[in-house]
């Protein structure tokens, strides 16, 4: 079982209104934009520069795989944690590993996982990932 120390990174939110459906529960596509703001603040976080990486590189991510497993009903103005991790280092792709916490427990609302391959953006073919890339987010969560 997946639990917070299991992740070396967690992201804060609260669930907003405008999230949740007419069941009063957030709304299933919002997992993937809280899981996307995770890993945005999981790289930010480490220090990468994502803004300057295509520019210097040529190269950016591309999501080919996103995957929700929804547990429990995260209900309005829950405040919960997004659990970011890189599960897997591919030579093009990067693994994350999510889970969604409440903030005050280990009671889990949702799992899942994502998957980017690095392309490079000119000739849309895939690209290894970078060793300095590799390095940084072994060195992170070490």
């Amino acid at each position: 079982m997946t639990t917070k120390a299991d992740f070396p990174f967690l992201f804060g939110f609260r669930v907003r209104y405008a999230e949740i459906d007419g069941q009063g529960v957030v709304f299933n596509a919002h997992y993937l934009t809280y899981f996307d703001v995770a890993i945005t603040e999981y790289f930010r976080d480490m220090g990468f520069d994502y803004v300057a990486y295509p520019r210097e590189t040529g190269c950016d991510f591309h999501l080919v795989k996103s995957l929700v497993n929804y547990e429990k009903p995260l209900l309005f103005d829950t405040e919960f944690e997004v659990g970011c991790r890189c599960a897997k280092l591919g030579n093009s792709s990067l693994t994350f590993e999510l889970a969604i916490f409440d903030k005050a427990s280990e009671t889990r609302y949702a799992t899942g996982e994502i998957v980017w391959v690095n392309t490079h953006q000119s000739t849309h073919k895939t690209h290894s990932v970078p060793d300095s890339i590799r390095k940084m987010i072994t060195a992170y969560q070490a």
